[in-house]
């Protein structure tokens, strides 16, 4: 007998794959993660401005209760041994230049007390104790706040003057007269010098003023002498080179408005 035939199977043809369908993306949260740290609120400058503005107000306010010329003029309270003089003279010089007392004032106190020699280098270094302290509160009191609104052609032009060639331009400020110093000290504070270029400026620079006031009233009992009749003269010159570009800033503007 013939054998059956075998039946013919088709191939199975696989199902059709659908494609996937992305899920939609979740929109990334707005709030902090949990457990995140928060990032810190950028601290305001105006606060520690204010606290500059507040001591520098207290210094000024306490010459109404006392005169540190009057005081280095004095000398030491009667008991007090004499070798507190040079560390007290200098404390209380550097402490009247931050409290905007005239350096001719305090010069002429250390000619009066300690005569010249001892008088010069006692108040150069009370001067540049009290420039550092000054330049260090507006640093770190004021310069943040203020320095966003140093702006306009000449103040960047000065900025950048001081910031790369901050030893010459301390060095010329403290030698030109009749420039207001402690004005000096903070115009530097907020500008991008640094604190060693204008401290060593500072102390080179002070000293042919701080000598030039020192020998004078040191040497003020001997009207004739030449140390006198010198630092007298160097006075009156310095009197002069101060006023003459004042009277030409003034000429100009007259100038201008005609």
């Amino acid at each position: 007998m013939p054998e059956p035939a075998s039946p013919v199977l088709s191939p199975t043809v696989p199902p059709p794959v659908e494609p996937a369908v992305p899920e939609p993306a979740l929109p990334a949260p707005t709030g902090p993660a949990v457990g995140a740290p928060h990032a810190p609120l950028p601290r305001s400058p105006w606060p520690r401005f204010a606290l500059l503005v507040l001591i520098l107000a207290a210094a000024a306010g306490s010459l109404l209760l006392w005169s540190p010329s009057d005081l280095l003029s004095h000398g030491l309270p009667a008991g007090v041994p004499g070798y507190w003089l040079a560390p007290a003279f200098t404390a209380v010089y550097a402490v009247g230049t931050l409290a905007f007392v005239p350096r001719p004032a305090l010069n002429a106190a250390a000619g009066l007390l300690l005569g010249i020699q001892q008088g010069v280098l006692l108040a150069v270094l009370g001067t540049t104790l009290g420039a550092a302290a000054a330049f260090v509160l507006g640093r770190l009191l004021g310069r943040e706040a203020l320095r966003p609104y140093l702006r306009g052609r000449l103040l960047t032009a000065l900025d950048r003057r001081f910031t790369e060639q901050g030893f010459r331009s301390v060095l010329l400020l403290r030698l030109l007269p009749g420039l207001p110093f402690q004005a000096g000290n903070y115009g530097a504070a907020f500008s991008g010098v640094r604190f060693l270029p204008f401290l060593t400026a500072t102390a080179i620079g002070v000293v042919p003023t701080t000598a030039i006031y020192v020998t004078a009233a040191a040497s003020a009992g001997e009207p004739g002498s030449a140390a006198f009749l010198l630092s007298a003269g160097a006075i009156a010159a310095l009197v002069v080179a101060s006023a003459v570009p004042l009277w030409r800033a003034a000429a100009r503007r007259r100038a201008r408005q005609a």
